[in-house]
């Protein structure tokens, strides 16, 4: 009697497959298809990438992507994680055009951005494998909310609302912005 064994994908077997137009993450080796953001979510990820994707080129810190950039947080088994926004700093990428692949360094920060739909299960799993993949910050965003939880590996944890300012030394010490800013 045989018994047939799910291939598992790696990261670069995974980069090779076609694009239909779906979003897709590589969990543990497979293939995983997610739903399309909505709306108030996209205007919230553009609101994150317009505050500190203008600083990073105006200042020259470092490269912001989006779009659930694809970042590497496991292998053996792989495992790809889209972000909505993250930021390498130039000391871990230099400046200029970004690879067409993959990057194989952790972003500094990633931010996610809820979804009415996401159950906290997931996105603590999410989260956890960013920080153990050597994210130095993850900024998880409710805009039902308007708060932004930001964890580090350390443990450490900061709740902020409105009227709090969201500094982040892994982007830029000077660098503050009104949390209510992300929600207007």
């Amino acid at each position: 009697m045989s018994t047939l064994q799910e291939e598992l994908l790696t990261i670069d077997e995974f980069a090779r497959l076609p694009d239909d137009g779906r979003p897709k993450e590589l969990v543990r080796g497979r293939v995983v298809e997610m739903n399309q953001p909505k709306a108030r979510h996209g205007q919230i990820c553009a609101t994150i990438v317009c505050l500190y994707g203008g600083y990073a080129r105006e200042n020259e810190v470092g490269h912001i992507v989006s779009n659930d950039t694809g970042v590497i947080v496991e292998r053996g088994p792989d495992t790809i994680r889209g972000a909505d926004i993250a930021f390498y700093s130039y000391s871990q990428v230099p400046k200029g055009p970004l690879p067409a692949e993959y990057l194989t360094v952790p972003p500094a920060v990633v931010f996610e951005v809820l979804s009415p739909d996401d159950r906290w299960p997931k996105v603590w799993g999410k989260l956890s494998e960013y920080l153990e993949a050597g994210v130095a910050v993850v900024c998880v965003v409710d805009p039902q909310q308007e708060t932004v939880q930001i964890y580090r590996p350390d443990g450490s944890t900061e709740s902020l609302r409105e009227d709090d300012e969201l500094t982040l030394k892994e982007f830029a010490a000077e660098f503050n912005v009104p949390v209510q800013r992300i929600f207007e």
